[in-house]
C-alpha cells in the first residue's frame, strides 16, 4: 500500500473511532445527577489533562508550544455556553446548528488560509463549494426548527461537556433558577441559537493554532520553525489549555456563587470516566487532521455528532440529509491528492 493510501486507512480509522468514543462518552453518567454542569465540566477537563500526560509521556515529551494552549481555551469557551444553549433550545437542536458552525469554519479556515493558516488545494473545487453551500444552507434550516425542551429526565450522548438530563430535569420548588429561566420563549430562542451559532465558530477555530505552528514551521523566519508536523505532538498544550481556562472558569463560577458551588460526588468517577473517553476521541481526531488534513476530517467528524444526537422536531432522514450531503462532498473533494477519492 502506498504511503498516501496508508495514511487515508489511518485517517478513516482514527476517525470512525473518534465518533464511536464521541458517542458513548457520556454513558457512564446517564444515571448520575450533574446539575449545572459547572463542577462535571472542571472534572471531565482534569481526566482530558491527565490523558494527555500521558500521551505526552508515550511520546517522549515533545517540544511544548504555548500558542498551542490558545486552542483548548478557544474550546472551553465555547462549552462554557453549553447549559444556556440547552436550556433554551435543547441539546439536539444545539448540537445541529453549533456543529453545523463548527463544520464550516474549520473547512473555511483551513480551506482559505484564515488567520494566518496556509489554505489547503482542492482537487475538485466546484463539488467542494457545492458541499459547503449545502452546510450554509442546512445550518439557517436548523435555525427554524421547532425545538420542545423536556421537563423530564432523559439521556443523551453528545460532545459537550455537559448531560442534558441534568439541565432539563423535572421541576424543583427548591431550584435555584438562572437568568435563563426567567427569558421569554422568544428571548430563549434568539438567545440559544445565538450562543449556539458563537460557541459553532469557537469549536471550528480550536485546531486553529495547531495549524498555524504547522503551517509556519516551514519558514526559516518563523518562531515555530522546525516545530513538529505530528498533530498529537501538541496534544499535551491543547488540552492544557482546556484544563486551565475550565479551572479559571469554575473559579470565577465559585467566587459568582460566593463560595458555595453546587457539587455533585457521586458524578466524579462517571465523571471521570467520560473525560477519558473524550480525550480519546479527541486524539484520534488529531490524528485524523494529520493523515487527512483539517479540511477533511472536519465535515466527517462533526457530520457524525450530529447525526448521532436526538433531534426535537425534525425527523432523522431530514437530519441526516442535511448533514452527510455536504460533509460526503466536501471531506471527499478537498484531498489534492491524485489518488483522492481512494
Amino acid at each position: 500500500m502506498s504511503a498516501n493510501g496508508t495514511d487515508l486507512t489511518i485517517g478513516f480509522i482514527s476517525s470512525s473511532v473518534a465518533v464511536l468514543l464521541y458517542g458513548s462518552n457520556y454513558v457512564p453518567l446517564k444515571k448520575y445527577d450533574t446539575g449545572d454542569g459547572m463542577f462535571l465540566q472542571w472534572v471531565l477537563c482534569a481526566a482530558i489533562w491527565l490523558v494527555a500526560l500521558v500521551v505526552n509521556l508515550i511520546l517522549r515529551c515533545p517540544k511544548f508550544w504555548p500558542f498551542a494552549m490558545v486552542g483548548g481555551c478557544i474550546w472551553a469557551t465555547g462549552n462554557i455556553a453549553a447549559v444556556p444553549i440547552i436550556k433554551t433550545i435543547g441539546l439536539g437542536l444545539g448540537i445541529l446548528i453549533w456543529g453545523s458552525f463548527n463544520a464550516l469554519t474549520g473547512w473555511a479556515s483551513s480551506r482559505f488560509g484564515w488567520f494566518g493558516m496556509d489554505a489547503e488545494e482542492v482537487a475538485k473545487p466546484l463539488l467542494n463549494y457545492v458541499g459547503a453551500g449545502l452546510s450554509v444552507l442546512s445550518a439557517f434550516i436548523f435555525l427554524f426548527i421547532k425545538s420542545e425542551i423536556p421537563n423530564n429526565t432523559c439521556s443523551v450522548d453528545t460532545t459537550p461537556l455537559i448531560t442534558e438530563h441534568a439541565i432539563n430535569r423535572a421541576q424543583d420548588p427548591s431550584r435555584d433558577y438562572s437568568w435563563v429561566d426567567k427569558l421569554s420563549t422568544l428571548q430563549q430562542r434568539i438567545v440559544g441559537c445565538s450562543l449556539a451559532v458563537i460557541s459553532g465558530i469557537l469549536y471550528g477555530s480550536t485546531f486553529v493554532p495547531i495549524i498555524y505552528i504547522k503551517d509556519h514551521s516551514k519558514r526559516n523566519d518563523s518562531i515555530y520553525a522546525g516545530a513538529s508536523q505530528y498533530d498529537l505532538d501538541y496534544v499535551f498544550a491543547h488540552f492544557s489549555g482546556i484544563f486551565l481556562t475550565s479551572t479559571v472558569y469554575f473559579l470565577a463560577y465559585s467566587i459568582a456563587m460566593k463560595n458555595n458551588p453546587k457539587l455533585y460526588p457521586k458524578a466524579v468517577l462517571p465523571g471521570f470516566v467520560s473525560g477519558v473517553l473524550w480525550a480519546a476521541a479527541t486524539c484520534c481526531w488529531f490524528i485524523a487532521n494529520h493523515s487527512l488534513s483539517a479540511v477533511v476530517s472536519f465535515p466527517i467528524i462533526t457530520a457524525s455528532h450530529e447525526t448521532s444526537t436526538r433531534e426535537p422536531a425534525a425527523s432523522r432522514d431530514q437530519i441526516s440529509l442535511c448533514t452527510w450531503c455536504p460533509a460526503l462532498l466536501e471531506g471527499r473533494c478537498t484531498r489534492g491528492s491524485p489518488d483522492w477519492p481512494p
